[in-house]
């Protein structure tokens, strides 16, 4: 229930776990002043595309007609169907406001709300945010590391795989969060067994990530449980690079346990590191936690890693938790 004339904060979640989430309201405009728990520059949209993970606020503003409206959300889908056969369900509540007025015999439905495969709308909703970029936040533009991962989806009847710089993640003996914070001596952190700090900086082979047709089997990985090791208060630029290896390109949302990062840039095809970096935005980039890489496309971000302890890095979607990802060791700063 609303009144008109006010002005409400909505605090959005999409706690969906398995999908990217297009949202509208009819007939209402929808102002997003955060993202992630970070300010941005206000943006008046007509719908947004929320990644699992992802959080949102949101200014709403009751000026419409005293009636019914409906509130509606719907599944973006970006990679190729190997399931034809599906209920493609909205999912509605209704935005009612109080007065006297004749009940409605069905509340207005979001003409605004994106058709489930519109991936013209989910690319230009993404290019929306700006961070505030004041005095009082600051943005870091000098990084000190790069990192350079792949991101492969792929699902068949009976079959997933998964690719982040081609290692696949076998389970450590021990819990590494547990041995990092039970292991209070830091010369016994470094003990053989556990993990190994090895992960890539870059992927073992370049070729056209984005193409249709490929030489060999590349979505073979090698096995391990490697950690990629950070020196606290370490600058940290990483681009992860879309691949569409088996037909399997799609929205990925990468999202970073015990940080949030910059979203410097982003494109479509395989990324140029001589070319892209100047076009990233160095001005002001949105901060958040969780970002998708586009369908057939890559995304850069930074942070300064200064927050230190085990962190996990991950594809954002559940069902991919245990095969697609990384984890971050940040030192602690008395080591130094």
């Amino acid at each position: 229930m609303v009144d008109q004339g006010k002005t409400y904060l909505l605090r959005l979640v999409n706690a969906v776990v398995s999908a990217d989430m297009f949202f509208a309201i009819a007939q209402h405009d929808l102002r997003i002043v955060g993202t992630d728990g970070n300010y941005i520059k206000p943006v008046t949209i007509s719908y947004i595309l929320i990644s699992p993970g992802q959080t949102m606020d949101i200014l709403l503003k009751a000026n419409q007609s005293l009636g019914h409206y409906y509130i509606a959300a719907r599944q973006f889908w970006s990679q190729v169907e190997q399931v034809t056969e599906f209920d493609l369900v909205n999912a509605t509540m209704i935005l009612q406001y109080r007065g006297n007025y004749p009940i409605p015999s069905s509340p207005t439905f979001p003409n605004t709300l994106p058709l489930y495969k519109d991936l013209k709308a989910a690319i230009k909703f993404q290019s929306t945010f700006r961070s505030l970029a004041s005095e009082d936040y600051p943005i870091n533009q000098f990084p000190s590391t790069n990192l350079f991962f792949e991101t492969l989806h792929h699902q068949q009847v009976k079959k997933i795989y998964w690719l982040q710089a081609l290692i696949a993640l076998v389970g450590p003996t021990q819990f590494l969060v547990m041995y990092y914070w039970l292991t209070t001596d830091l010369s016994c952190r470094n003990i053989s067994g556990v993990y190994t700090t090895d992960f890539p900086d870059f992927p073992p082979s370049f070729y056209y990530f984005t193409g249709d047709d490929y030489e060999g089997d590349l979505a073979l990985t090698n096995i391990g449980t490697k950690v990629k090791v950070l020196n606290y208060n370490e600058e940290i630029e990483i681009v992860f690079q879309g691949t569409n290896l088996l037909d399997g390109s799609a929205f990925h949302p990468m999202h970073l346990h015990g940080y949030s990062f910059y979203v410097v840039g982003k494109g479509f095809g395989n990324y140029d590191n001589e070319t892209d970096p100047k076009n990233f935005n160095l001005v002001d980039p949105v901060e958040v936690n969780t970002f998708s890489v586009p369908k057939n496309g890559w995304l850069a971000i930074r942070f300064v890693a200064n927050n230190p302890g085990v962190w996990f890095w991950h594809y954002h979607l559940d069902r991919h938790m245990t095969g697609n990802g990384c984890c971050f060791y940040c030192e602690e700063w008395r080591h130094y």
